[in-house]
């Protein structure tokens, strides 16, 4: 027979059906020039895929199949003198095989620690339990390339051979284990005619051969745990490196390696190798920007690195333009056939068709993150389908979990890749409907959670959640939805007010006025109270708009320190609740106008309105206008202490006090006692002002304790830093550095203001320590 039989067989089939060399390369996905070596015998035993995609396009099957498959088998290279099963020591590390480990990336960067892992991991190897990595992560992660790079580093430990085969995880039809198993034996030098036809035979035989050998085995692109389970050796010094974009998690007794996202020098380095440190070194900015617009991903790295450097006279700033027009990002991210979306699409293609809707339509969440409970309401799938969906999307590395919450999170260009898919498989009605639906919800549970925070009402189960089986029962939990949902429900509000659902807007903003006093260092209520007001105007009702305006003088006051524009919120809040002849929205506009006029260094005028506000309060009886009363007074107090009028402050606070502590009828223990701790705050405030150290301690210690048991950081952490002024003062410089310490970090958080008061006073206790630490002398 000649030594050319399959290019011989190859040829008689092509002709006898009548198709050029040209046509058969064409319908086989291959070159002209392959087809043509295999013909006059210059390839005599190519790879199966390729017999069967000629086999495909030449149109037969069954025997005739069979016999050019047989052709090629015949023709590729075995192992020297390997007729059996080949299982002595060394057996095969000669041999030339076709599962030879892909080429190693020069410029591979980074992941050191990860590499390391793997050496520790080779060095310690236990022949009796031969280990297993198996190397996981989102699409994108460079896993291949992190494999190749490890083999290839780790390749001089294992002299018996490094073989590769690609499991074709991603395939409609992975590659099945017997043919794998057929493949690696073959590669191992396992003569055709030894090789068993069961899988379990197969999987056996495996393990005898590779018992005395010292092999590594890469198994790229796993689809599942029962695809890679029969290839693994059973004993022998082997290391075994499985790649997969789903975690595997039921491959049991394995180490486990996943990759993260770039860190940006890394990033930033990637691109120095792939186009030059020159190139780099003179864009510098716009190198960090482009790793950020990638992502950190190392395959969004790799193809714009390789898209500058087959453009060497392009900017980098011209690709980061390019990449920063939001909707072109996926596009722009191509070089030749490195195209990040194909590597998207490979994952969402494997997903069921309600895992697809809950990936799509949980693109249109809001916020960094977002819980099952929101996918399930844009996706309109039951909660229990949507939370598998969901894990299963997690498990293909399409959404990134929470470490401690049930929450999950896009990678930026998944986020864009899901919103691609949603505008192709979505109309716009069904998108529509998704919103409105996931809004009308989101709208209702936040409303009923906020009036959790409402002191007539806490005790109270709020009326209008929309799954009261799944509300929250207390105020802890109430605050853990509202923050954890901040970005829904705000988002909801701007959707309820853009669809003209105007008095729903304002009730969900009324409910959250309380909820505000405990996250006052939200910058967000302006946001909440303006689209209050705005939809008070829609509607004409004058009374509304007054109490928002109010609310959004506060919020401009205490979150945005934005003073003017609490002063023009205060006046026309003013001119509003005169309007209405509300003379309690009038008390509270006056007190928040007093506040702006303050901060703006009118400490005078401030004053003028304050007593201005207390006569619009005091004739009146109801429990409302006794709490403004008490409000207005600490206000009026404070300010007589910024005028250096600190006696009368104090006259007034005590006078608060004791309002206070005589109770307030109507109105809960609670709810007075927070107005207490707010007064005590000025009573020791003022007992500072008079150098009264040592009297000033117990009403602010008192205020704190109350405001940190209410977790009110806003509040509390003024406190705490007077606190520490007073210790200080006190020559308690141990206490006062740890208070101190504690109060400019939160104050620092919170972007208060006082927090360069809180440095100062660091500063001068620490100065204290140095000179009480001085040797004397």
């Amino acid at each position: 027979m000649s030594d050319n039989r399959f290019g011989e067989r190859l040829h008689a089939l092509r002709t006898g059906a009548g198709i050029s060399q040209e046509g058969l390369a064409q319908r086989a996905g291959i070159s002209v020039r392959a087809l043509s070596n295999m013909e006059r015998g210059r390839t005599r035993g190519p790879r199966q895929r390729t017999v069967e995609a000629l086999a495909a396009a030449l149109g037969v099957d069954g025997v005739v199949g069979h016999e050019l498959e047989d052709a090629a088998r015949s023709g590729r290279p075995r192992a020297v003198g390997g007729t059996g099963a080949g299982t002595g020591p060394g057996a095969g590390s000669a041999a030339v095989h076709g599962l030879a480990l892909p080429r190693d990336l020069c410029d591979f960067t980074a992941r050191g620690p990860a590499l390391a892992g793997l050496r520790v991991l080779a060095e310690h190897l236990d022949p009796a339990r031969p280990p297993v990595a198996v190397i996981c992560g989102q699409p994108g992660l460079g896993k291949t390339a992190f494999a190749v790079h490890a083999a290839h580093m780790l390749a001089p430990r294992f002299p018996d051979g490094q073989y590769a085969v690609d499991l074709r995880g991603m395939d409609p039809k992975p590659t099945p284990p017997r043919e794998v198993l057929a493949r690696l034996l073959y590669a191992l030098g396992v003569a055709e005619t030894a090789v068993p036809a069961a899988t379990d035979e197969r999987s056996g035989l495996l393990r005898s051969v590779l018992r005395e050998r010292r092999v590594l085995l890469l198994l790229d692109n796993a689809a599942d745990e029962d695809q890679v389970r029969p290839l693994l050796p059973g004993h022998g010094a082997c290391l075994t490196l499985v790649t997969s974009r789903r975690s595997l998690a039921g491959l049991e007794a394995v180490h486990r390696t996943e990759l993260t996202l770039l860190r940006r020098e890394d990033a930033v380095e990637l691109l120095t190798r792939v186009i030059g440190s020159e190139r780099v070194e003179r864009e510098a900015q716009a190198a960090r920007d482009l790793a950020e617009l990638c992502g950190y991903l190392p395959l969004a790295v790799r193809i714009a690195a390789q898209r500058l450097a087959s453009r060497p006279g392009e900017t980098l700033a011209k690709l980061v333009a390019q990449l920063t027009a939001h909707g072109d990002r996926l596009d722009t991210l191509q070089a030749g056939s490195l195209q990040i979306r194909s590597a998207f699409t490979l994952s969402y293609r494997q997903l069921s068709p309600a895992a697809r809707t809950v990936f799509r339509r949980a693109s249109l969440s809001c916020g960094p993150d977002f819980s099952p409970g929101t996918a399930a309401l844009l996706a309109g799938i039951p909660p229990r389908q949507t939370a598998r969906c969901i894990e299963r999307l997690a498990d293909a590395g399409l959404l990134q979990p929470h470490s401690t919450a049930d929450r999950y999170r896009f990678h930026d260009l998944l986020r864009l890749f899901a919103a691609e898919q949603l505008v192709e498989d979505d109309d716009p009605t069904q998108i529509a409907t998704a919103q409105d639906r996931a809004a009308h919800w989101m709208l209702g549970r936040a409303t009923a959670a906020a009036l959790r925070f409402d002191a007539d009402h806490h005790q109270d189960a709020p009326e209008g959640d929309p799954d009261p089986a799944t509300a929250p029962t207390d105020r802890e939990q109430a605050r853990i939805w509202l923050e954890a949902e901040r970005p829904q429900w705000l988002a909801a509000l701007g959707q309820a007010q853009a669809a003209g659902r105007h008095q729903q807007v304002i009730d969900a903003a009324e409910a959250m006025h309380w909820f505000s006093d405990v996250t006052a260092h939200w910058e967000l209520w302006a946001e909440v109270f303006q689209r209050a007001v705005d939809s008070a105007r829609a509607l004409g009702s004058r009374r509304d708009e007054a109490v928002h305006l109010n609310y959004l003088a506060w919020a401009c006051n205490f979150c945005l320190h934005d003073y003017p524009a609490a002063l023009a919120a205060a006046q026309a809040a003013l001119a509003a609740a005169y309007e209405a002849a509300d003379q309690l929205q009038a008390g509270w506009a006056l007190g928040y106008e007093a506040g702006a006029l303050r901060r703006l260094g009118r400490t005078d005028e401030s004053i003028v309105r304050l007593h201005e506000a207390a006569a619009h309060l005091r004739n009146h009886t109801d429990a409302q206008f006794r709490l403004a009363e008490l409000t207005i007074l600490n206000t009026l107090g404070q300010h007589l202490r910024y005028a250096n009028r600190t006696d009368e402050a104090l006259v007034i606070h005590r006078r608060s006090e004791a309002l206070c502590l005589a109770g307030v009828p109507g109105k809960p223990h609670d709810l007075v006692a927070t107005y207490l701790a707010q007064t005590r705050h000025n009573l020791g405030s003022d007992l500072m002002a008079l150098g009264q150290w040592g009297q000033a301690e117990s009403p602010l210690r008192a205020a704190l304790a109350h405001f940190e048991e209410g977790r009110m950081p806003a509040w509390s952490e003024p406190v705490r830093l007077d606190l520490g002024i007073t210790l200080r003062h006190l020559n308690r410089h141990h206490e006062a550095r740890a208070t101190l310490t504690t109060a400019h970090r939160t104050l620092a958080g919170l972007n208060n203001p006082r927090q360069r008061e809180a440095a100062d006073e660091l500063c001068q206790v620490t100065a204290a320590f140095a000179i009480a630490d001085r040797p004397a002398g």
